[in-house]
């Protein structure tokens, strides 16, 4: 299993500097891949120019939206168009993870209603293959970038396996992760295309003086619009010492993951240097 780490782009304060010398360094320490979360009612990056700024300081680390809030950008031609241009600006090292979104606020301050955003996200999946596959909008020196669908329901399994590379989960814990790549195999299978799908995953790790206290400043708030149960459950879930990162690493491997992105919860890109070590220990 490869393992990423999400850029700290939706950690509040990050700054410029930050997230840059974030960049180097998770290149540096051989991660598979730079990750970003997706929201706009937050003082978050956007996901796409972190991305960009992440792609002109490093040479071989993958990068992944994961996910962008597709519907919340409204024209696929406009986005399919950024992701060639990211793609082709980082020689072949983008990959559009995209899913839907749940929060309320998100839509209304974009002027979108949430009970389209379901269908959107089917025409739009279509058109964006298509653009990219044409060759008539946006720079195709690299090619097409990868493509993974996000989502926990069985429609987003459904959606990766009719048009995507794969699927990414967010938030689920390895055995119901493990149920899940069993619906995916399936509904793969079902199309008839050869070989297997891209299986991701998304978790969080606070390893940086007080881990408790950082995850739980950043998580709960970041979360606090599912409810307070929900959001003390995910910060509760991050991985706060090298123990439980390897054992998240085990479980998820066990269950079928391809690549796990773990996200931190502060901006210090001593973290990126934490991480790697809890890897490697």
């Amino acid at each position: 299993m490869k393992i990423g780490i999400g850029l700290p782009n939706a950690v509040p304060g990050t700054t410029g500097g930050q997230l840059v010398e974030w960049a180097r360094r998770a290149e540096a320490r051989e991660f598979s891949t730079l990750g970003t979360i997706d929201r706009i009612v937050y003082p978050n990056y956007e996901p796409l120019v972190a991305l960009g700024a992440a792609a002109a300081v490093t040479e071989r680390i993958g990068l992944c939206t994961s996910v962008l809030l597709g519907p919340l950008r409204a024209n696929a031609a406009l986005l399919a168009k950024q992701a060639l241009s990211l793609n082709a600006l980082s020689g072949g090292r983008f990959t559009l993870g995209i899913g839907i979104g749940g929060r309320e606020d998100d839509y209304e301050i974009s002027h979108i209603g949430m009970d389209g955003r379901g269908a959107w996200l089917d025409k739009a999946l279509g058109e964006i293959k298509a653009i990219w596959e044409g060759g008539e909008v946006g720079p195709s020196l690299a090619g097409s970038p990868g493509f993974v669908i996000g989502g926990y329901v069985d429609a987003s399994l459904e959606r990766a396996a009719r048009i995507g590379d794969g699927w990414i989960a967010g938030g689920q814990a390895p055995d119901e992760y493990e149920g899940m790549v069993e619906k995916l195999n399936a509904a793969w299978n079902a199309t008839g295309r050869e070989g297997a799908p891209r299986k991701m995953a998304l978790a969080y790790f606070a390893l940086g003086e007080p881990p408790e206290e950082n995850a739980n400043a950043y998580l709960t708030d970041y979360y606090a619009w599912m409810g307070e149960e929900t959001a003390n459950r995910i910060a509760g879930s991050a991985a706060k010492d090298p123990e439980t990162v390897k054992q998240y690493l085990a479980a998820f491997d066990d269950a079928g993951c391809d690549e796990l992105i773990l996200f931190p919860v502060t901006s210090d890109p001593a973290e990126v240097d934490l991480l790697a070590d809890a890897v490697a220990s």
